[in-house]
């Protein structure tokens, strides 16, 4: 008898409860490809943010004089000041970026890990959008995780085909945040399907995310990473998941990278970069990459 998956029916997916009016806003809006016009992100940064920012890199690097750093609770103050400094910004950004974006969904892609679903649920909050991540959509639509780990080791075509279901039914929403996993850069039809919004490249460094698998070792299938619970292994079978995946991740309207957040920034140590920071970082894309657009259809009208 053949093997029917979950999702080769033609029954919506089970997405989770949402208030009635979520599944009204639609948006069919289609992003082209193009170059970014300014290889430099963000030029001009707030001034005042960026030297909030170099005072908190430079508090927890100890590098700043003793009346300022000397002691554990200061730094700690001062931390918590950048921080709500760095959110009024981010609000005050996302706001702005708001009118021009129109309702259009952000896809994230890139590795999986907690600093990424972190920065997803901060824009969804900061523009006032649903989030979704869709690798738990898709354990839902197959009856939970350890359903969904099956279901892959034993049909893995199926498992994919109810990945790309899901972004189908997402990518025809609009005012969303979706945290995507790898299958949404492994086929072409996946990708064409991150082209009804926009995509964003979350690159962080790899330790980071090794430390995550170490804590939560469900988070990759078995078929991705066998965890072995040794930190240098985890970060070279990573390595190599990273490198399978790059140049799909590549594809994506812009690159988010921590390590280019901290050169900007002058902040040494990648562990200080925030979710905030990150989060200033994209609206700043999602700006230019809208603006752009704009552009690009003035410019188609007839004369």
């Amino acid at each position: 008898m053949e093997k029917v998956s979950p999702c080769h029916t033609n029954t919506p997916l089970p997405l989770p409860n949402r208030p009635s009016n979520f599944l009204q806003f639609k948006h069919q809006t289609f992003f082209f490809k193009f170059p970014n016009p300014n290889p430099n992100p963000n030029p001009n940064p707030n001034p005042n943010l960026v030297r909030l920012r170099r005072l908190n890199c430079s508090v927890s690097d100890g590098t700043v004089p003793s009346s300022v750093g000397a002691t554990d609770s200061s730094s700690l103050a001062v931390k918590k000041i950048v921080l709500s400094v760095c959110l009024v910004f981010v609000q005050k950004k996302a706001a702005e970026v708001s009118s021009e974006l129109k309702g259009t969904s952000i896809f994230l892609v890139g590795l999986k890990s907690s600093f990424k679903t972190s920065l997803g649920k901060l824009l969804a909050d900061a523009l006032r959008y649903y989030y979704f991540d869709s690798d738990n959509l898709v354990e839902e639509a197959v009856g939970g995780a350890l359903a969904a780990k099956s279901f892959r080791e034993s049909d893995e075509k199926g498992f994919y085909e109810c990945e790309t279901e899901v972004l189908k039914q997402l990518s025809s929403m609009g005012r969303l945040v979706v945290c995507a996993g790898n299958g949404a850069v492994t086929s072409s039809t996946n990708l064409a399907l991150l082209r009804h919004g926009i995509s964003l490249w979350i690159d962080v460094p790899l330790d980071f995310v090794a430390r995550d698998v170490i804590e939560d070792q469900s988070q990759f299938a078995p078929s991705e990473l066998s965890i072995s619970g040794s930190y240098p292994e985890v970060q070279d079978e990573l390595g190599a998941l990273y490198d399978r995946y790059r140049v799909g991740y590549a594809t994506a309207d812009a690159i988010i990278s921590v390590q280019k957040v901290a050169s900007r920034l002058g902040c040494d140590n990648l562990d200080e970069i925030t979710r905030e920071d990150m989060a200033l970082e994209a609206l700043g894309e999602i700006e230019k990459l809208t603006r752009v657009k704009k552009m690009l259809e003035e410019a188609a009208r007839p004369f």
